[in-house]
């Protein structure tokens, strides 16, 4: 082989080599954020359940207009997303939720009028 031909071997290896370094970052991010994702879809869910638990008659096991009580459904508990606690206090609930796939952690707030505000993100989300 000439020189050149050598070239153009090592300049096509090199660029081969490239493309799979950028596919595997392209993948492991993409991972990070479908998990972050599905983590707070999950938050959104819970949340719902929460405000049905509120708004619920404490004769029908319902808070009477208090979150106080509440828990998360041992079912929901955790799934391949995350694993889920609560905090709760009479009119909100703070959810945490460590990634199954040990990426970090999502911290959000429900409040008495069913909004999830102040997500907090932590580690490689």
């Amino acid at each position: 082989m000439g020189t050149q031909q050598m070239l153009l071997v090592v300049l096509g290896m090199l660029l081969i080599g490239i493309a799979i370094a950028v596919g595997i970052f392209m993948f492991g991010a993409t991972s990070v954020q479908s998990n972050k994702d599905a983590i707070v879809e999950d938050l959104q869910n819970l949340s719902v359940d929460a405000i049905a638990f509120r708004s619920g008659p404490s004769s029908m096991g319902g808070g009477s207009a208090s979150f106080t009580g509440y828990a998360i459904p041992p079912k929901l508990v955790s799934n391949e997303n995350a694993t889920y606690t609560v905090t709760v206090s009479t009119q909100s609930i703070t959810f945490v939720a460590l990634s199954g796939q040990g990426y970090g952690s999502v911290t959000t707030v429900l409040d008495s009028a069913g909004t999830l505000s102040n997500y907090t993100y932590s580690g490689q989300f």
